[in-house]
């Protein structure tokens, strides 16, 4: 894999997309099953929320915690790195709250 320019390169490359944010909010409100994100994030197909999921589980971002139940239980957890990154990017959502209606404005 390339190397990264810097660590916003880095940090964009680990939460980038259009659902992982999302992915990340759902998740520090609370730890989530999988059909729980996908009725809360309304819109992402199972496919790419998965997709998604294991991206941010290899990146260390989210816990996936199976439980032996039949049928199995998945339950979905930010990690110590994922809160972390959830408050980095608090600041980023604030921007764009303070900012929403001039953005909805312009893209009419």
């Amino acid at each position: 894999m390339a190397g990264f320019l810097c660590g916003l390169d880095a940090a964009v490359a680990v939460v980038g997309g259009k659902w992982k944010p999302l992915i990340l909010w759902a998740l520090s409100v609370q730890p989530r099953r999988t059909g729980e994100l996908r009725r809360e994030l309304d819109g992402v197909s199972e496919k790419v929320l998965t997709q998604q999921l294991r991206e941010l589980e290899r990146d260390g971002i989210v816990h996936r915690e199976v439980y032996k139940e039949v049928p199995p239980r998945v339950i979905y957890s930010l990690t110590r790195k994922g809160v972390a990154l959830d408050k980095a990017l608090a600041p980023l959502g604030d921007w764009g709250e303070e900012h929403l209606a001039d953005i909805i404005a312009v893209r009419q």
